[in-house]
């Protein structure tokens, strides 16, 4: 097997050397023959049958069944709509920008079969504002492909259209949420929409819209043009297909690796990322970005995938990790992330726009020595109350929450010593 093959998702990227892929070294590696023989010989009902039995689920954060999500959408006449979430402000989590940046065909062909599937005649790519370099390269792969008749009127010769478009996002980690992005799409206020109607009935401009993740488009050619058992025999454990993962923090090599879904965590930090720089121990992990909840040691030979995730405390999420070593304050580290989703709230309910300041502030002075007795009950009970997602109107809050009431449970004793001494003796040792 080549090593594209293996690697469906950057394996050409490896192969001409780390450098951008454009239209002929795409078409060098079978580029747009997956959408060609969705366009031209399949039905749009047989993609999605094919999308749902390799049971690729989305690599947004949630995990998903793409297929079944696809399946969801009516038939009805009129426009339809497909769009894909590029905005990635996930804090620790940079695996869109690599796809966008190194390899923008793939997921332009990987959205000509998605929106084949759903028949969706107009496409958006919901793309973060901070990401220029990826901007221009991913309008020059649409530039490329609607010369090649890829996009455009009647592609591949068939009856088939497809408009394309990227729409560069004003910046806010809410319109992370999927309603929230069609919200600011449609040049509203990004905040979330009441459910139902759920966006395959109801979405951009009320018509019937899938929103799905870059990295989870980026996996749709190979499903189409190697076939359902290839792909569902590339993971290692019941989820199918490769991940790309990442891993940041002091580390010898930090950075992003496609491999099997499942690959222990233990393998992915030691191996990989080349562990722990020397006098670093490895403490805590956050698995799926900064919303997640921390596991330990007693976690790091899990295998990194949805249901032993889950299973452990946790949440995959975006695979990208984000490590904890002994010289970072976990109380610190708290406050700095009850601060970035505080002030990322969309702030239309309570708990979230009055709840999350109040924590970060609790934590502010556990930190600089004014906690007091019964600080972390207090901050339980409210992490408690804000991350109950019937409590919230969307799951803003209890992602925030996650990281703190996981640290609350596994790092309490640096939690009590704060409030103990007065003082922090991550930053003593460190002066």
């Amino acid at each position: 097997m080549s090593l594209q093959e293996r690697l469906p998702l950057s394996g050409r990227v490896e192969e001409i050397g780390n450098r951008p892929v454009f239209m002929t070294d795409y078409l060098g590696g079978a580029g747009y023959e997956a959408a060609r023989i969705a366009v031209t010989g399949m039905d749009p009902n047989e993609v999605i049958a094919k999308v749902k039995e390799a049971n690729l689920r989305g690599r947004g954060g949630a995990g998903f069944p793409t297929g079944v999500k696809w399946g969801f959408v009516p038939d009805v006449e009129g426009v339809k709509y497909l769009v894909c979430n590029g905005d990635e402000m996930e804090p620790g989590t940079f695996k869109d920008r690599y796809l966008i940046e190194y390899n923008p065909h793939l997921l332009v062909e990987g959205m000509i079969i998605a929106a084949f599937a759903i028949q969706a005649q107009k496409a958006y790519v919901f793309l973060r504002g901070e990401y220029h370099v990826p901007r221009r390269r991913l309008a020059r792969a649409i530039e490329e492909a609607s010369a090649k008749g890829f996009l455009g009127e009647r592609i591949f010769g068939s009856d088939f259209s497809l408009d394309l478009r990227i729409h560069s996002s004003g910046g806010r980690y809410i319109c992370g949420e999927e309603t929230a992005l069609l919200n600011a799409l449609e040049g509203k206020r990004g905040q979330p929409r009441t459910r139902p109607p759920f966006p395959p009935a109801s979405g951009a401009w009320g018509r019937p819209t899938i929103v799905n993740n870059v990295e989870t488009l980026c996996n749709v050619p190979s499903i189409i043009r190697l076939g359902v058992d290839w792909y569902r025999n590339l993971g290692l454990t019941s989820d199918s297909g490769t991940k790309i993962y990442g891993v940041s923090g002091k580390v010898n090599n930090p950075g992003l690796w496609e491999l099997p879904m499942g690959t222990p965590i233990r393998e992915l930090v030691e191996e990989h990322a080349g562990g722990m720089r020397n006098g670093h121990k490895l403490r805590g992990i956050l698995p799926g970005g900064a919303s997640t909840d921390f596991l330990v040691e007693e976690h790091f030979d899990l295998s990194m995938d949805y249901e032993t995730i889950q299973a452990a405390g946790s949440r995959m999420g975006t695979g990208t990790m984000i490590l904890m070593d002994d010289s970072i304050c976990p109380v610190d580290l708290s406050r700095n992330l009850q601060h970035f989703f505080a002030q990322e709230s969309c702030g239309f309910c309570t708990p979230c726009r009055e709840g999350l300041p109040w924590v970060e502030g609790v934590l502010a002075d556990i930190e600089e020595g004014r906690g007091q007795e019964g600080d972390l009950d207090v901050l339980a009970l409210n992490a408690e109350y804000i991350g109950d997602p019937g409590n919230t109107f969307c799951l803003h809050a209890t992602g925030a929450i996650e990281p703190l009431q996981s640290a609350l449970k596994y790092f309490r004793e640096d939690f009590e010593s704060h409030i103990r001494t007065g003082k922090c003796s991550y930053r003593t040792e460190a002066s």
